[in-house]
């Protein structure tokens, strides 16, 4: 008899599932009817204003493994000419009067010394230049 009174007793080790399944069947029929009736949200992207300008050809500062330099203009036809330290000065006052934003690139060789990039870097913020870049080529 001590048998039977521990079997009545006894602990249940199933997990009754039913109250959760129906839990989720009404979510799911509740998702089923609102989502057709919501809105998709909309985004406000902002917009960019089209240039009637086409963009302006860079003036290009050509370092040379020896230290020369050279400036062309790609706006004229991409003619390079050669310049010194002084002169470099006084063609970009000239190119940048014309045509003030205009950008200037600097293309080194890659033997030259980092200290020579930015001593022309130096000169061209002297010269109040805002656009300046640093021309790369890929491998």
């Amino acid at each position: 008899m001590s048998y039977n009174r521990r079997a009545s007793h006894a602990q249940m080790s199933q997990i009754n599932v039913v109250p959760y399944i129906d839990v989720m069947l009404v979510l799911l029929v509740i998702f089923m009817i609102t989502a057709p009736l919501m809105n998709p949200g909309q985004i406000d992207l902002p917009s960019v204003g089209k240039s009637l300008a086409p963009p302006v050809a860079p003036l290009e500062v050509i370092v040379r493994k020896d230290t020369t330099l050279a400036v062309r203009d790609h706006a004229k036809g991409g003619h390079e000419s050669p310049v010194s330290r002084e002169e470099l000065a006084s063609r970009l006052q000239k190119s940048l009067a014309k045509n003030p934003d205009q950008p200037v690139v600097i293309s080194a060789d890659k033997n030259v010394r980092y200290e020579e990039v930015i001593d022309i870097m130096d000169v061209l913020q002297q010269q109040h230049i805002k656009k300046i870049g640093l021309l790369t080529r890929t491998r």
